[in-house]
């Protein structure tokens, strides 16, 4: 049964919505009682400025109440069905067994919100907009009953890329709008787009019920082999500082609230301080084999940038991003006594220079996960992340990162530790401090959550959410900026391609390789394209010889930087075998405890191939089946990576930052003309990969194409040719 919300309209005041909490009327307005005092408590009143409100709330609130404010749940799913890492119960059964609506909570869920206080969640995977506002007003009814009435803040990654969608433009049906990833929207080179883009997804966040936004992804994406470089707004200082500003600006703003905070704001989490991007060699922290951040090119201060002058200092009246997010590495040769630890371990990097040097005063959230107790496996999603700590129990762990100046622990249930952490520090420091210390982070968690105006009205209307999220409205500018984010590297006259021609598309072959999670991926057959979708524009052709071109859809080299078996392996932006005999001998980073007898993490002379070499091979086989044809490539670029393996043999190519296969096929066919530049540069070959920096902006060798063009840092032609305009200028192109 749906929650029976009641509403309460005050006058050039908030709408009070209210399940089952009293309502007090003062001075011909109405408050919710959330204390149950009957009288009205100053964080009960609307009227007074969040942090007056916040500092009230926190000094009632117990200590165990403070520990869940600190907590930050696992991933949540809604409905949470089996075969997923983050699954629950419901009264002890699965969600088909037990015949509960998708809508309702979890026996895990139940728990953490009233037993261990929690009051920060994270929604993963969401069945669509309806269940998602079912979901919430189950939710914030039940801990409207619990004492002070504390609503939930519940955030998300990213889930508006369109590289997880469907091949066709689709609107409505409770889905998102569909936008391209991260360096999709670099692509662009406009913030004021990735504002734009910002504001309509928070609209969609809100009617969803997701208050905070894990994002943005600030990190510079200076070391191409990162797993995670899709989603940073490219190589760039200057275009990473002002779309990270413009982003947090489009999704905190509220346009009706007059200072810029309302119901209508997400907070956001500016990630990952102080910068996650250059990871040695490639290999991302949220594995141990990825542990290592380094700056041999002495360019840490470039990755701070994009915090200090973007993130931290906005155009409008928000200020700044309610939050940041350290990254889970141990960031070498940043720490002046040379200490090796995580981030939100260390004093220096946390405590000196973002509380005390930079004088950020807002949330600071760790990573999920980084305060478990480590396990053997080097080769595991669930190895433990607690880098530098491992020594220490885990309710040490918790107030080593507490004494640093994070206030929030992500990925956290349990409370057990926290309290753990508190009794410690009362040893060390004595009660009153720590209830002070406690104290503080309360008020900025309690801060963001009454900005956004959840403690008057935390409900939602799930068809009004359903004609809200993915309106027709917001899936049009989302393809729009898919369009707009699409590079064209290289055309040779063949594009756009006039009149209804019959298309061939091979299909592609991907070998074995590992997943997110560490698990293995089977081989697998994928056809080229969708065919409903290609025929939108074209005909269909079974073979080369009947077409009249080949569209021929790959993606950047899948290559993995680790073997259980055979050790550390170059990550490889190239598609044949790759082997590394200009790579260093000796790694910056070592030391692990699984690793006490060969810490150094050289791939020196060792060999690695992507799992989709493939990709290539159907390039050059169209090619020859195909000599006085024209050939179209289109790569689904994750990384940048190497494309003097086949640019010979391509007629035109066109790079995809992650878009639906329909907006490269509009383009193909002239509907739009092609505008993106690139906001990295694709490399000439492995050798100048191995021989940058990780740190370094922009200080690899572009691959120079048979045409004479160079691809690098905002190259990109439209059907004239090379791009030259206001956003070259502006980036000194």
């Amino acid at each position: 049964m749906a929650v029976k919300v009641t509403y309460y309209k005050n006058p050039n005041g908030p709408v009070l919505g209210s399940a089952s909490v009293p309502i007090i009327e003062a001075d011909g307005l109405f408050f919710k009682d959330l204390a149950g005092t009957g009288s009205l408590l100053p964080y009960e009143d609307w009227r007074l400025d969040p942090k007056t409100r916040a500092e009230d709330l926190a000094s009632r609130l117990s200590i165990d109440e403070i520990a869940g404010l600190m907590l930050y749940s696992s991933h949540q799913s809604i409905p949470s069905l089996p075969g997923g890492p983050f699954g629950g119960t419901y009264g002890g059964k699965t969600h088909a067994e037990s015949g509960a609506a998708e809508t309702d909570l979890t026996d895990q869920q139940k728990k953490f919100l009233e037993n261990d206080h929690v009051r920060y969640v994270l929604a993963a995977m969401i069945k669509d907009a309806r269940t998602a506002a079912g979901w919430n007003n189950e939710m914030q009814a039940f801990v409207e009953k619990l004492p002070f009435g504390i609503p939930v803040n519940t955030s998300t990654d990213p889930r508006n890329g369109a590289s997880s969608a469907g091949a066709e433009y689709k609107s409505g049906g409770g889905q998102a709008s569909k936008w391209p990833e991260g360096l999709g929207i670099a692509a662009t080179f406009d913030p004021a787009l990735c504002e734009r883009y910002a504001q309509i997804i928070s609209r969609e966040y809100r009617a969803m019920g997701l208050t905070t936004a894990l994002s943005p992804q600030v990190d510079l994406g200076t070391e191409p082999r990162w797993m995670r470089v899709e989603d940073t707004f490219g190589a760039n200082p200057a275009l990473v500082t002002d779309m990270g500003r413009a982003y947090c600006d489009g999704m905190q703003t509220d346009p009706d609230a007059e200072n810029g905070w309302g119901p209508l704001s997400v907070a956001a989490m500016a990630k990952h301080w102080p910068g996650g991007g250059p990871c040695e060699a490639g290999r991302d922290a949220h594995y141990a084999f990825g542990k290592f951040a380094v700056h041999p090119g002495g360019c840490a201060e470039e990755h701070l940038k994009p915090f200090l002058n973007g993130a931290f200092r906005l155009n409008g009246p928000t200020g700044k991003a309610a939050s940041v997010m350290p990254y889970y590495a141990i960031t070498c040769d940043m720490h002046p006594d040379g200490i090796v630890e995580g981030n939100s371990y260390s004093k220096y990097i946390i405590g000196d220079l973002l509380r005390e040097k930079y004088g950020y005063d807002g949330v600071v959230c760790t990573d999920w996960g980084i305060t478990g107790d480590p396990k053997p496996e080097m080769d595991s999603f669930f190895a433990g992340r607690c880098f530098g700590a491992e020594e220490l129990s885990e309710a040490e762990r918790h107030l080593k990162i507490l004494e640093n100046g994070v206030d929030q622990f992500g990925g956290n249930n349990a409370i057990g530790p926290v309290l753990e952490a508190y009794r410690i520090g009362c040893e060390k420091y004595g009660e009153e401090a720590m209830r002070a210390r406690f104290e503080r982070s309360a008020v900025r968690l309690l801060t963001n959550t009454f900005r956004c105006g959840l403690f008057e009205n935390p409900y939602l209307d799930p068809e009004q959410s359903q004609a809200i999220v993915g309106c027709e409205e917001h899936c049009s500018a989302g393809f729009e900026a898919q369009l707009k984010s699409v590079v064209m590297v290289k055309n040779m006259g063949v594009l756009p391609v006039q009149g209804r021609k019959k298309v061939y598309v091979p299909g592609r072959s991907i070998g074995e390789r590992k997943g997110f999670f560490r698990n293995v991926i089977p081989p697998c057959e994928l056809p080229g394209a969708d065919r409903a979708v290609l025929e939108k524009y074209f005909d269909w052709a079974e073979t080369p010889q009947e077409a009249d071109l080949a569209i021929v859809f790959i993606e950047s080299p899948l290559s993995d930087g680790y073997s259980s078996t055979k050790g550390y392996l170059p990550i490889s932006l190239q598609y044949r075998p790759y082997t590394a005999d200009n790579a260093r001998r000796h790694s910056i980073g070592q030391g692990d405890i699984r690793e006490k007898d060969n810490p150094d993490r050289t791939y020196f002379g060792k060999t690695n191939t992507a799992a989709n070499e493939r990709d290539l091979d159907i390039v050059l086989e169209t090619r020859a089946a195909m000599p006085d044809k024209p050939v179209i490539v289109v790569v689904r670029m994750h990384n940048p990576c190497v494309l003097a393996e086949l640019e010979a043999a391509a007629d035109a190519i066109l790079v995809d930052f992650g878009v639906q296969q329909q907006a490269v096929l509009h383009l193909i066919t002239g509907a739009a003309e092609p505008s993106g530049l690139l906001p990295v540069q694709l490399p000439a070959d492995m050798d100048t990969v191995e021989q940058h920096c990780e740190d370094k902006p922009l200080d690899m060798t572009p691959y120079t194409d048979s045409c004479g063009n160079a691809y690098d840092f905002g190259f990109g032609l439209n059907w004239a040719g090379r791009i030259c305009d206001k956003r070259t200028e502006e980036y000194h192109i």
